[in-house]
């Protein structure tokens, strides 16, 4: 997902070393290691701050949305500037978040306010010494953002905590959508209310459409490399986990995991799931060439103006369950934290961070790209997304699933890239290149368990 470059949350491909000194520990104290906040800022005081965003580095939607909230901004707050920029080297959006941040911070000179996916919280925050917002601003000032007239969903707000303290403001993400064609469904004689709850159903649809097209009608981006937020939710629906509940042992080798392993192969020794890139797989249902794909919602936008080029009808449903099991879906995306290290830039990264996640801005987000409003409620307000929202129903199956969210869970140390690059390629592997998934899944455990140790 993250590799796409329709993908706001791929995972990021870069492995990193050890930032010796970051790491941060103890009670939560404000600058200088006082347990006062950082003061608020004369409204003369010039400041000049460095958002970095990987939604800057996709053109479009995605960047023109960001860019237009930066100048918002600035316009509400004249003495704050803000420096947008994409990750720091040329990597695949979504790619190198936090080796970027990591990159700048030894050369001297981090971004005050970096876009982090949250496979990188642990890092983020033992290595790389995000700051706690808790500790900057105070606890107080964190949850009074967090409420408002329109509150955080609670499974939203928590997700980029460490340790009972904020370090993160969640900023943008999806759950695993389910989109498809319905007019080519139709064409296979299926109706466009098509039951696609569980996976046995929507591999009976998917058999019905590649017997009439003589292709394969599905992709999912949980079965390639840069699909690990996707595929977690997929292990927890089967029952599964990636890693046990006290961080220390890794899961996904288990047999409740490898079913749902298992359930992909014979998707595709059924012939119904397209083996295709995480590149390519937006692009390619964009384009029709399947017709059903599970997938981020950051590109639904894409998808709608894809569809109505196209003269065919975008539909979407919530992710499929197992026979017997709820599905248990996890997020994409990302929050907001901030390494500032001078007390002003401290306050106008807090002042930024706020206004990036406020009503204003997810009304924006939502609405042109597709991810969805942490801020449910913004959906029953006339003046802010009840309008687009009541037009939109590709939005009600990722809202709904909001209130069965679990976090994508980050691996602990530093070797959490090589954690995934293993996990992906161990599922590729299973799924379209003959492995036995079960001694192969298990194989893959024991090698991240020994980076883990």
């Amino acid at each position: 997902m993250r590799r796409s470059k329709f993908s706001a949350v791929l995972v990021a491909a870069v492995a990193m070393a050890t930032l010796v000194g970051c790491a941060t520990g103890g009670a939560a104290t404000g600058p200088g290691g006082s347990d006062q906040p950082v003061p608020e800022l004369d409204p003369n005081q010039q400041v000049d701050i460095v958002f970095e965003s990987y939604n800057l580095a996709q053109a479009g939607l995605w960047s023109d949305t960001i860019n237009g909230l930066i100048a918002d901004f600035e316009a509400e707050h004249p003495n704050i500037h803000v420096k947008g920029q994409p990750p720091q080297g040329g990597g695949t959006v979504g790619s190198g978040t936090a080796s970027s941040v990591q990159t700048q911070m030894l050369a001297g000179s981090p971004p005050d306010v970096a876009q982090l996916t949250f496979d990188t919280l642990d890092f983020a925050v033992n290595q790389l010494g995000a700051k706690s917002l808790d500790a900057l601003v105070g606890k107080d000032a964190v949850q009074a953002n967090f409420a408002g007239a329109h509150p955080f969903h609670p499974r939203a707000a928590t997700l980029a905590d460490w340790n009972g303290e904020t370090y993160g403001i969640p900023y943008v993400f999806s759950t695993p959508t389910l989109f498809y064609n319905a007019t080519a469904l139709g064409k296979a004689g299926l109706p466009a209310d098509v039951d696609l709850s569980t996976w046995p159903k929507v591999a009976a649809a998917a058999k019905a459409v590649t017997a009439a097209t003589g292709k394969p009608a599905l992709s999912v981006s949980c079965s390639v490399k840069g699909g690990n937020w996707c595929m977690q939710a997929l292990f927890r629906s089967a029952g599964g986990d990636v890693l046990s509940q006290d961080r220390s042992t890794i899961e996904f080798g288990e047999p409740e995991a490898v079913s749902a392993v298992t359930m992909l192969r014979q998707l595709y020794d059924d012939g119904v799931l397209a083996n295709i890139s995480s590149a390519t797989q937006a692009e390619s249902f964009a384009k029709g060439d399947v017709a059903i794909q599970l997938q981020t919602s950051a590109v639904q936008g894409m998808f709608m103006k894809a569809a109505t080029t196209g003269g065919w009808e975008l539909r979407a449903a919530p992710m499929p369950a197992f026979e017997g099991r709820q599905a248990v879906p996890t997020n994409s995306g990302s929050a907001l934290f901030t390494f500032s290290q001078d007390p002003a830039k401290q306050r106008a990264a807090w002042e930024f961070i706020k206004f990036m996640t406020s009503d204003h801005a997810y009304t924006q987000i939502s609405s042109k790209i597709g991810y969805l409003p942490l801020r449910p409620s913004l959906t029953q307000d006339p003046a802010a997304l009840k309008s687009w929202a009541d037009g939109n129903p590709l939005l009600a199956p990722n809202l709904s699933q909001l209130d069965r969210l679990e976090p994508w869970k980050s691996y602990p140390g530093n070797s959490y890239v090589q954690a995934d690059d293993i996990l992906g390629q161990a599922i590729e592997d299973s799924v379209f290149y003959g492995k036995d998934p079960t001694p192969t899944m298990a194989a893959a455990q024991q090698r991240v368990q020994e980076l883990i140790r």
